[in-house]
């Protein structure tokens, strides 16, 4: 046991409290898998990161350093919302990349780069592998989240490290209005990414009727919101219902939505309306097809912890 530093930031928000939480701890080397998934679970965010210089082959990559990204119940080898947020975090402990404006984090996937652009930072997407779902693989996930065939536009697997089943809907309110079965979804094993523009098709009136039966709080609305897309990400089968902003979802998304004309190379998304978030992420492709996927980060909490 020892005193390490540690860092709690906010996460694709520039106002404390209404991002997604990330836990850093700025030394982890000495740990066991074990005891990084025990503090992970003690922390109850959807993430935990551990720090740790690069191996042999991520030195020669240029990699700044490793980063170890965990949830309550899992591993992950990648996750965009610790990308950004343990940047941040290495940023403000006063170490200085190996190129300025640019930073290499060594991960599961293997080496992810980071730029600055103007006031944020932003990771590039890792390559994405989709294909599409049968009718019987969609059938069961459709149940868990109430949802009928016909209120779905498309509908893709993805991965990117991480594996989603993504899926764009025709309405914003049909997307807000969700309750899923989070157990069905952890029998399941299948994490969901759901999605719809904001700006609805006329003919996305399927479920007005049950939409208007149900509430949620205002404090969750957005008055002429500036965001194009809207998001929720659930995640039970790693021990997270519901994400509150997740840019590895949202990095596949753009991968998947802009390539099919779905959305335009350049988008902001809205996450975490319903739990009474207000995160927001920056798409954009650039000339090369890479899509960057940007936030904004705030510091919460700065000290030490003993493991």
């Amino acid at each position: 046991m020892k005193t390490r530093a540690y860092q709690q930031v906010d996460v694709f928000t520039d106002t404390a409290f209404l991002g997604n939480p990330l836990a850093v701890v700025l030394d982890g080397t000495g740990l066991s898998d074990a005891q990084m998934q025990i503090f992970a679970a003690w922390t109850q965010l959807s993430e935990t990161t551990f720090v740790l210089p690069p191996t042999t082959e991520g030195a020669a990559g240029s990699a700044d350093y490793r980063v170890r990204i965990f949830t309550p119940g899992a591993e992950l080898p990648f996750a965009g919302h610790p990308t950004l947020g343990t940047a941040h975090a290495w940023l403000n402990a006063g170490n200085t990349p190996r190129q300025a404006g640019v930073l290499v984090q060594e991960c599961g996937v293997g080496l992810v780069t980071l730029k600055q652009q103007h006031e944020r930072w932003a990771f590039a997407a890792p390559p994405l592998n989709r294909s599409d779902l049968s009718a019987e693989e969609l059938a069961p996930v459709l149940a868990a989240l109430g949802l009928d065939a016909s209120e779905v536009i498309a509908s893709q697997h993805l991965n990117n490290g991480p594996h989603w089943l993504g899926m764009l809907l025709h309405d914003v309110e049909t997307v807000l209005a969700l309750t899923p079965d989070h157990a069905a979804l952890k029998k399941l094993g299948t994490k969901v990414g759901v999605a719809a523009k904001r700006q609805a098709p006329e003919g996305g009136l399927i479920r007005r009727a049950n939409r208007e039966a149900r509430a949620f709080a205002p404090s969750t609305r957005m008055t002429n919101d500036p965001t194009e897309l809207e998001v929720r990400a659930f995640a039970a089968p790693v021990g997270v219902a519901e994400d509150p902003v997740t840019g590895s979802l949202n990095a596949s998304l753009a991968q998947w939505l802009m390539a099919d004309g779905h959305m335009p190379d350049r988008y902001s998304a809205r996450q975490g309306t319903v739990l009474g978030r207000a995160g927001q992420v920056f798409l954009s492709k650039d000339a090369q097809s890479q899509v960057w996927v940007g936030g904004d980060v705030v510091g919460c909490i700065q000290g030490a912890v003993t493991l």
